[in-house]
């Protein structure tokens, strides 16, 4: 559907700018409460602000639905141009150099739980020794997270991406290998993992994005095999912790896998068939591109991965 709107002048001095804050914080947060909570204003000022808001832009901008405040359709038009504008204006009034020491707010990554338990611990490890009132923030995961980080709500995506937008900049952080877990006493794992061994046994694959074939599903279907996926999860470490009990077996990074099997009672057997090596990134938006706050969180993720033993 194509919707033409005639726009009219509008006096920026009568325009209670502030409320697009308070906009911003409802499309993130989805309640009033909450999002009058994310700006210090009471559930009271927050709904009498909303009902200016709303007088403000002509519209009832969000309605109760069943998970929460919806968007209506102008509300929808209005989220991304609002979270740029506010961006725009932060960059305006920032200050041109960053100083960890001294720098408070929050960093919000988005990642799945695999590269957040591969570099959570040492880049959280870097922020307490040189930005110590800077706060991290994992977002929850949102498909490939593109859109995500085209909205504001995450300053960096980790993960493995394809074809970005052109406004986005991507840089590598390492290359790793798929690897087998099973439990510790596994049969396999005194006996061997062979190939026809592998499609045989009962296997747990973890769904990331639930679009596509698995790289591991691709290489077999090119030999003609499949494998039996008994249970499909969302997350590694549940998967991990499955396997810990069960006769099933999991196929993941290695640089993940070794990290579980410290803490699991686990075995690494190496996978018995060919797949292109993982290529994880970060990924970011140009309006961040040269912020320097941005710029001091990233090379933090790459001296954190720059640490990794081969």
């Amino acid at each position: 559907m194509k919707v033409i709107v005639n726009m009219r002048q509008v006096d920026l001095s009568t325009v209670d700018l502030n409320l697009l804050k308070l906009f911003d914080a409802l499309v993130r947060e989805r309640s009033v409460t909450l999002a009058g909570l994310r700006l210090g204003l009471s559930q009271p000022a927050a709904s009498r602000a909303l009902g200016r808001l709303r007088t403000m832009l002509g519209d009832r901008l969000v309605v109760r639905g069943k998970l929460g405040l919806e968007l209506t359709p102008r509300g929808e038009t209005l989220a991304g141009p609002v979270t740029r504008l506010l961006d725009d204006a932060r960059g305006i009034v920032s200050p041109a150099v960053f100083d960890p020491g001294s720098a408070t707010g929050r960093i919000v990554i988005a990642a799945h739980d695999h590269l957040s338990l591969v570099v959570l611990a040492g880049l959280i490890g870097r922020f307490e020794r040189h930005a110590p009132a800077l706060s991290l923030q994992i977002a929850q995961p949102a498909g490939d997270n593109v859109r995500l980080i085209e909205q504001g709500g995450a300053d960096l995506a980790l993960g493995i991406f394809e074809a970005l937008p052109g406004s986005f900049h991507r840089r590598g952080l390492y290359a790793d290998s798929l690897v087998c877990v099973a439990r510790s006493d596994h049969p396999c794992v005194t006996d061997g993992l062979s190939l026809a061994r592998y499609v045989t046994l009962r296997h747990i694959a973890v769904t990331i994005s639930g679009v596509g074939e698995s790289a591991v599903d691709v290489a077999l279907s090119t030999q003609g095999l499949t494998r039996h996926v008994a249970l499909r999860v969302p997350h590694f470490l549940t998967g991990a912790m499955l396997v810990a009990d069960s006769d099933m077996i999991l196929t993941l990074p290695s640089r993940l896998a070794r990290l579980l099997a410290k803490r699991l009672s686990l075995a690494l057997l190496d996978l018995p068939l060919q797949v292109a090596p993982l290529m994880p990134a970060m990924i970011w938006h140009e309006r961040f591109h040269r912020d320097p706050a941005h710029v001091w969180v990233r090379q933090q993720l790459v001296d954190v991965v720059a640490s990794f033993k081969p």
